[in-house]
């Protein structure tokens, strides 16, 4: 799904050669560095480069990739994506289950005035509050917020930062391929959103790889309007790859306002958070 040499292509593809001291003119055919100047820029042959950027050498040293890494000018989650994919020949992470402790159930229905769910390396949501069901609309068993946001919500509006939201979508997406390049479940979705979105196929083409921890998250809700929420990512302790997002609004605003009506259109009754099927059962 993912490999060194297509992010190499791409990385490259995006420096600006008169950054690094390269002189251009119109003659200059190629976007980015040529495969020799990024070879010359980190100290190693063009003939050792160019098979790397063909898939025919592993293994890099980590001198090499450090040197790599500064040539094309990658940021930290960059520069651990390219040390996960040049070791993958050795050390291919086992993608972990979607069961949830009870213990982790019961901390997330403690949450009660922001949308929290709890979302796997594949953007699934293995469960969520009462707050986030009535946010999205539906029961979260069986939501996954990528196909959400690039099948269905594309044209209806929920996300009012659609742009942002796919371009976090894929760069998670794509991180989560170099971690777990075996996971069938993963290879099925990209499929899946490559087929149905045009605007996903464009993204992914790009190669982009982005961790985001916390962050601005808007939505246009049908019944209350306007939510500017934060959202805040925690990363758990099991499964690996499981994080608990919760989006919270800032004391005092419209938004606070909105939550609390939004709670108030929601049924009474149970309250505890519905943890979603492994899709395998289904």
């Amino acid at each position: 799904m993912d490999d060194l040499a297509g992010f190499l292509r791409t990385r490259r593809s995006r420096v600006d050669p008169a950054a690094v001291g390269i002189p251009t003119d119109s003659r200059r055919r190629v976007a980015g560095l040529r495969r020799e100047e990024v070879a010359h820029l980190s100290g190693v042959s063009v003939d050792y480069y160019v098979r790397l950027e063909q898939g025919r050498a592993t293994q890099p040293s980590e001198q090499v990739l450090g040197a790599l890494a500064r040539v094309l000018g990658l940021d930290e989650t960059e520069r651990e994506h390219l040390d996960r994919l040049a070791r993958q020949p050795r050390r291919r992470a086992k993608a972990p289950s979607g069961r949830l402790r009870p213990e982790l159930l019961r901390t997330l229905g403690l949450i009660s005035d922001a949308p929290a769910l709890i979302m796997n390396h594949r953007l699934d949501v293995l469960a969520g509050n009462r707050l986030a069901e009535l946010l999205f609309g539906r029961p979260m068993p069986g939501l996954n917020t990528a196909r959400h946001i690039f099948l269905a919500e594309a044209e209806r509006g929920l996300y009012a930062d659609w742009d942002s939201c796919t371009l976090d979508a894929v760069g998670h997406l794509r991180l989560a391929t170099g971690k777990y390049p075996d996971d069938p479940r993963l290879a099925s979705l990209i499929g899946e959103l490559a087929m149905g979105s045009e605007r996903f196929r464009r993204l992914w083409a790009r190669a982009d790889v982005c961790a985001r921890t916390h962050g601005r998250k808007a939505y246009r809700h049908p019944l209350v309007g306007l939510l500017e929420l934060h959202q805040e990512n925690f990363s758990l302790p099991d499964p690996a790859g499981t994080e608990l997002l919760v989006l919270s609004a800032a004391p005092g605003t419209p938004t606070e306002d909105g939550l609390r009506l939004l709670a108030s259109l929601g049924t009474e009754g149970d309250t505890a958070p519905r943890p979603a099927l492994d899709p395998r059962s289904r």
